[in-house]
């Protein structure tokens, strides 16, 4: 082999290992099979995901459905609004906004100096009344003593036109020759004064009667007259009541308008006391209620405390639509219907005290989302 061949390999071999070698190299990229997407780790994730979704929307339908809720929902309870019963003006306050009372609490004072003077006069009247009354009783005393003395009087004029009736009878049966004309006549008169006498008694008796009857009248009215002056009495006292106004109820004041020296009048509203008594209104779909019958029990959410759960029970469901009893209920003869789902509102109660708790108190008005377990 020549020095030129040894360092200069023929080309034919070289080209042929060059072919060789790119063959070698490209053939596995042309043979090798394509995977497709379904073998892919990709679907695989895709197909898990799906039924694990299928998995859980299964259990949390079938979870779902035993429950019904809704986000149209409120606290309500009562609110009681304190008026003065009477005109004065304000002497003292003793209660500040957001205040806790209690039943028997003396919440204001009005000035009572105009109810005392008149309660001072009605009890004046009264005790004039009492004293016509005790004169009218005393007018009948004397009456029926009265009617005692014309009695007496009249048995007296009976016994005397006896005895003279009898003593013209015995001499009308004495001899014509033992009698004489002058003593007839004598007789005669005294039996007719008697006579007299005895219907002037009668008359007397009737007389003093009729006087017993009206002073007896007179102590009617005179207890009709005690019994109006004690009426008088006892309403001025209630007045001069209602210059102190006390609470009814354990709660809370809120809206107070009320300060001393301010003139008040009947129905003015001053503040009102929120009971702590309170329950949830749920405004529910109509078609949500095929299954809720009262005494199922509910789990409260309430928006102002997230971060706890408050148990109750439906209570109630009203016997109508929100629109049937609102100011102007829909009317569906116009011509112009279009079918809204309506809802019903549903009375849920706590169970035990709801406002036990002083840090997470509830108030009428404060939006809660209520979940009731129905019943299939």
């Amino acid at each position: 082999m020549s020095e030129t061949e040894s360092i200069n390999p023929p080309k034919s071999a070289a080209g042929s290992k060059g072919t060789n070698g790119s063959h070698a190299k490209t053939a596995p990229e042309s043979d090798a099979p394509k995977r497709s997407f379904v073998h892919s780790p990709a679907f695989r994730i895709f197909v898990l995901a799906l039924i694990v979704l299928g998995v859980g929307g299964a259990i949390y339908w079938s979870y779902a459905r035993h429950f019904e809720e809704t986000d149209d929902a409120y606290i309500e309870g009562a609110v009681i609004a304190i008026s003065p019963q009477v005109s004065a003006r304000v002497a003292k306050v003793y209660v500040s906004d957001n205040q806790l009372v209690h039943a028997g609490d003396l919440l204001v004072e009005l000035d009572p100096t105009d109810y005392q003077v008149a309660l001072d006069q009605m009890k004046g009247a009264e005790a004039a009344a009492a004293g016509m009354v005790e004169q009218a009783k005393a007018g009948i005393v004397t009456a029926q003593s009265t009617i005692a003395q014309a009695q007496a009087e009249l048995d007296s004029a009976q016994t005397n036109y006896t005895n003279a009736d009898q003593d013209l009878k015995r001499y009308k049966q004495l001899d014509e020759r033992a009698k004489s004309k002058q003593a007839e006549d004598k007789a005669v008169a005294v039996q007719k004064a008697a006579a007299a006498a005895v219907a002037q008694a009668k008359a007397k008796v009737v007389s003093t009667q009729s006087q017993v009857v009206s002073a007896q009248a007179s102590v009617a009215a005179a207890q009709g007259e005690l019994e109006k002056a004690r009426a008088n009495t006892h309403g001025a006292e209630v007045k001069l009541c209602y210059c102190k106004i006390i609470a009814a109820t354990d709660g809370r004041i809120t809206n107070k308008n009320v300060d001393p020296g301010r003139y008040v009048t009947p129905a003015m509203p001053m503040f009102d006391i929120v009971p702590p008594e309170v329950w949830v209104v749920a405004n529910f779909k109509e078609t949500q209620l095929a299954h809720m019958v009262p005494g199922q029990a509910v789990t409260i959410s309430i928006d102002a405390y997230p971060d706890r759960d408050y148990h109750g029970k439906v209570q109630s469901i009203q016997a109508g639509t929100g629109s049937r009893f609102s100011v102007i209920p829909a009317e569906n003869a116009t011509g112009n219907y279009v079918k809204v789902v309506q809802r019903l509102p549903v009375k849920i109660v706590f169970d035990g005290d709801a406002n036990a708790d002083a840090n997470h108190l509830l108030s009428p008005g404060m939006s809660v989302t209520p979940k009731v377990r129905i019943s299939e």
